[in-house]
């Protein structure tokens, strides 16, 4: 039996001192008499009618052979939080009441977004953060837009822990073996990966939704990654630009090939069904590049409007027959048992606002997990990644 101080003026605290007791079997005049106190004073502190001092703690602990945390633990007060719902996701009041969300502290700011936008597998293997509360309805006319996304979170997680997760939006998902790594040099940090493409992902770290953004975009005239695009996109030189990995894109196929693909001209066919990314991705951007080299008209491609949100959804939706084929990188077809035909090399790099090296206490240390001799190794037996440039670091603006 466990119980609870509920005193108005102490901490609330759980109280397991007569469920360890009777665990091994001992009375309570057998705990008074190995921890040198009255019976009268053990059955008191049983029914939570005061807290030990710290020497009766230590003695009750010492005479069980146990923690003193192991009997009196401090049970974390319900916790409300004023935060901001991302700007790339369904409006709050849209939602159903507790629908569990994440948070990132980001500078001043916290960013609440929904767990299910992690996705369908990552929706169940994520903790939460926090349960959305319910907020009143937005009366037609009312000062209060229903565009409003300032919400109240209440929170089942530290808030102190909370603010060391870091938020990367892209559409790699090894960022989370990343985020493995360093959790074991600072267990209290996690990092949350959203799956966006590269524009998606710029214009929330514009937005100080995210710490970091991951993008791959080559530049068509220069077939540089990456810059002349950050260039146009960002304003002034408060930017960390660190390389992640080189990859290859390309087409991924079925395997074996059945439809005899060659190049993108036999999108062209009228017989093929293309599984696209959304406007703004990288692998889109790259598909709509060569469409126009090749001189075909996207309008007149199957499936050009069909829309998955990452490369591994572009996979799978190949592997399972729902498309012929799709632009995606070749870590996806490795992963799915698909064919690729390669189109290009590219560079994968993570975008870091400056100012958040200093304010954030984890982020220094998850960029010296990607260089780490143990990380590297690990993505490289993943396949379809080239790690030979990641750490490098690279000026947004001469």
């Amino acid at each position: 039996m466990t119980t609870r101080s509920h005193s108005k003026d102490s901490p609330d605290v759980e109280n397991l001192l007569s469920a360890m007791r009777q665990a091994q079997g001992l009375s309570r005049a057998d705990l008074a008499s190995r921890s040198c106190i009255t019976r009268q004073a053990g059955h008191a502190i049983e029914r939570v009618q005061y807290l030990p001092a710290t020497a009766v703690a230590l003695q009750l602990a010492s005479a069980l052979g146990c923690r003193v945390e192991d009997l009196f633990r401090l049970v974390p007060k319900e916790e409300l939080i004023e935060g901001e719902w991302s700007a790339g996701s369904e409006v709050p009041h849209a939602l159903e009441p507790s629908t569990r969300v994440k948070v990132a502290r980001v500078g001043s700011r916290y960013i609440v977004r929904p767990v299910v936008d992690l996705g369908e597998v990552l929706n169940y293997a994520v903790p939460a953060d926090g349960l959305l509360v319910p907020s009143p309805p937005v009366q037609p006319g009312s000062a209060q837009s229903s565009s409003s996304r300032q919400v109240q979170v209440r929170l089942l997680r530290d808030r102190r822990v909370i603010e060391q997760e870091i938020a990367v939006a892209g559409c790699d998902p090894s960022v989370f073996l990343a985020g493995d790594y360093l959790r074991r040099q600072k267990e209290s940090c996690t990092v949350v990966g959203w799956t966006l493409g590269s524009a998606a992902a710029i214009e929330a770290l514009k937005r100080g939704e995210v710490h970091i953004a991951g993008v791959h975009v080559v530049d068509a005239r220069s077939g540089e990654s990456n810059l002349p695009y950050l260039r146009r996109h960002l304003t002034g030189d408060e930017y960390l630009i660190v390389t992640f990995a080189m990859w290859e894109e390309g087409l991924l196929v079925a395997r074996g090939n059945p439809r005899s693909l060659r190049s993108i001209d036999d999108l062209g066919r009228g017989d093929i069904r293309l599984i696209n990314r959304e406007e703004g991705a990288g692998a889109r951007i790259l598909l709509d590049q060569k469409l126009a080299a090749a001189g075909l008209d996207a309008g007149t491609i199957t499936g050009y409007q069909t829309i998955a949100r990452s490369h591994f959804h572009i996979a799978r939706t190949i592997a399972e027959g729902h498309a012929d084929v799709g632009v995606g990188v070749r870590a996806a077809a490795h992963l799915f048992g698909l064919d690729f035909l390669p189109l290009q090399q590219a560079r994968y790099d993570l975008v870091v606002p400056k100012a958040h090296l200093s304010a954030h206490p984890s982020i220094e240390a998850f960029l010296n997990i990607l260089v780490s001799r143990p990380f590297r190794t690990e993505i490289d037996a993943l396949g379809g990644y080239d790690m030979s440039q990641t750490g490098t670091v690279h000026a947004l603006r001469s």
